[in-house]
């Protein structure tokens, strides 16, 4: 394994690549690297070599590089390592043996992000399928720790951490890393380990996955991370609540809506997410607490024919207060008048009495409702499609728009659902998303490898059609699907050549 070309790729002349003083490298290499090296600026890194380094008396104990032919050199007895450079860096002791300097504020540029798998009940084979189904794809490097794993997702240019925003910058490269390590969730990846600091250095004797080729483009893990943060209305930035006199909670609408127990939704209609998010957000604008709006729209939703989930209801309410929306849109407060209020009753004339007939108690309003939501996205899927045709083409967002579900209870379904498939291929702004349901793609995969004479066994051909879809629940009953149909398959296959051999 070249463990030179390895260094090389992550540190992306972040580093020197040779000595600037005692190097073993000819004259030659040198000014080559020099040259190649001159328009970027350099940092350094820190090591140690054991856990125990770091909490030694006088801090942590290590050493500064500062090349590539350094770390070669020491690789073997190092255990940890700062995969991301710094631009200030210092000893702290006359005898440099203690260093300083490894804080968010000193970094130079993202090289990598590192998510730690502190178990090793999962198999490298399990960390590959979740990142490829899960998250942005797969790993460039998997180390493998004492205890579990490291997953180096590498950057094909770095991030560079300008001085004038380099606020900003690492905002953005924490959420980044933040969401990726939640869309490990499901093999225990570490989402309080320190975003950009010491992780397991890469040797011949500790890697277990290496694919050079895999590097991702910093434009395209934005845009995946924004996706990430609208599934679950998240903002990059909080913005304050629009302050005024007007007291949205104390207007007729918001009394006419708060006296209805017929909401319910349906395609094309607004809904009992809607509803509780616009009231909400007249709750956020006019600067309740939070536990005052929750317990107001938790006690108006048990009073709903069809009530939500209470954990759904406290959800939205916190989407509503993340500081992404000033206030409810006039839009939405109109179409539910219009849908669940009469409208031949003036508004402002609209009385203002008791919503509520009774309290019910917190343990009968808690309902389930994910399985009515996917009964509405396997109507919706199954009345665009077709065997030969078994997916249909839209976003997350436009989904939710057609079905009127919150972004939030989609992604909680998709992440739950046995039937419900996405396949997703392309990356960043161009990635193309399509929807199916697990009895729709086995047909289509029987009869289309029926068609395709090409194809002689059914594994390969169905585990290509496999590689894309994105399916936490229903993989592996998909992937036994597949076994016992080639099983089938082949036990056919073998009768026929008996017959006509008979």
């Amino acid at each position: 394994m070249n463990m030179a070309a390895i260094y090389e790729q992550l540190f992306n002349v972040s580093i020197h690549r040779y000595k600037q003083k005692n190097s073993t490298a000819s004259h030659s290499l040198q000014e080559l690297a020099n040259q190649a090296e001159q328009h970027a600026v350099q940092g350094g890194i820190f090591a140690v070599r054991q856990k125990e380094d770091f909490a030694s008396n006088g801090g942590v104990k290590g050493m500064i590089l500062t090349s590539i032919e350094s770390l070669l050199v020491h690789s073997a007895s190092l255990s940890h390592f700062t995969p991301n450079p710094y631009v200030s860096y210092r000893y702290t002791n006359h005898a440099r043996t203690h260093v300083t300097g490894f804080s968010d504020d000193h970094l130079l540029q993202i090289n990598t992000f590192v998510v730690d798998i502190d178990t090793k009940k999962h198999s490298v084979e399990d960390i590959l399928l979740t990142t490829m189904d899960n998250s942005i794809g797969l790993p460039t490097l998997i180390i493998e720790s004492p205890r579990g794993y490291q997953l180096y997702f590498m950057l094909e240019t770095p991030f560079y951490l300008s001085t004038d925003n380099k606020a900003r910058s690492l905002h953005i490269a924490k959420r980044i890393a933040q969401n990726i390590k939640q869309s490990l969730r499901d093999i225990d990846a570490d989402e309080y380990c320190n975003d950009f600091g010491f992780f397991r250095v890469p040797t011949e004797q500790n890697i277990r996955f290496c694919q050079l080729n895999h590097v991702y483009n910093i434009a395209s893990l934005i845009d995946w991370s924004i996706r990430q943060d609208d599934n679950i209305e998240r903002p990059l930035y909080i913005r304050g609540p629009k302050v005024n006199n007007l007291r949205l909670t104390e207007q007729p609408w918001f009394q006419a809506i708060i006296q209805t127990n017929n909401i319910r939704g349906q395609k094309g209609q607004l809904g009992r997410n809607n509803a509780i998010f616009t009231l909400a957000l007249a709750c956020y604008h006019d600067q309740w607490s939070f536990e005052k709006t929750y317990d107001l729209l938790d006690e108006w939703n048990s009073t709903l024919q069809s009530p939500l989930k209470d954990s759904e209801v406290r959800t939205i309410c916190r989407s509503a207060y993340s500081g992404k929306y000033n206030g409810p849109q006039k839009m939405y407060i109109e179409q539910l008048i219009v849908e669940y209020v009469d409208a031949s009753i003036e508004l402002p004339q609209l009385a203002i009495g008791s919503w509520y007939k009774h309290k019910k108690e917190r343990k009968d309003r808690v309902r389930s409702h994910l399985e009515e939501w996917e009964a509405d996205v396997i109507a919706f899927i199954e009345a665009r499609t077709s065997i030969e045709e078994p997916f249909v083409q839209l976003s997350q967002s436009e989904l939710c728009q057609a079905l009127g579900i919150a972004k939030s209870t989609l992604n909680k379904l998709l992440n739950a659902s046995s039937t419900i498939i996405r396949k997703v291929s392309g990356a960043g702004r161009g990635a193309i998303t399509q929807f199916s349901t697990t009895t729709l793609f086995k047909s289509y995969l029987v009869t289309s490898f029926i068609a395709n004479k090409k194809s002689s066994t059914f594994i390969p051909f169905a585990a290509a059609q496999l590689y894309t879809i994105i399916a936490p629940v229903a993989l592996l009953p998909l992937l036994s699907f597949i076994h016992e149909t080639a099983s089938q398959i082949e036990r056919r296959r073998r009768h026929h050549l008996l017959v006509h051999s008979a």
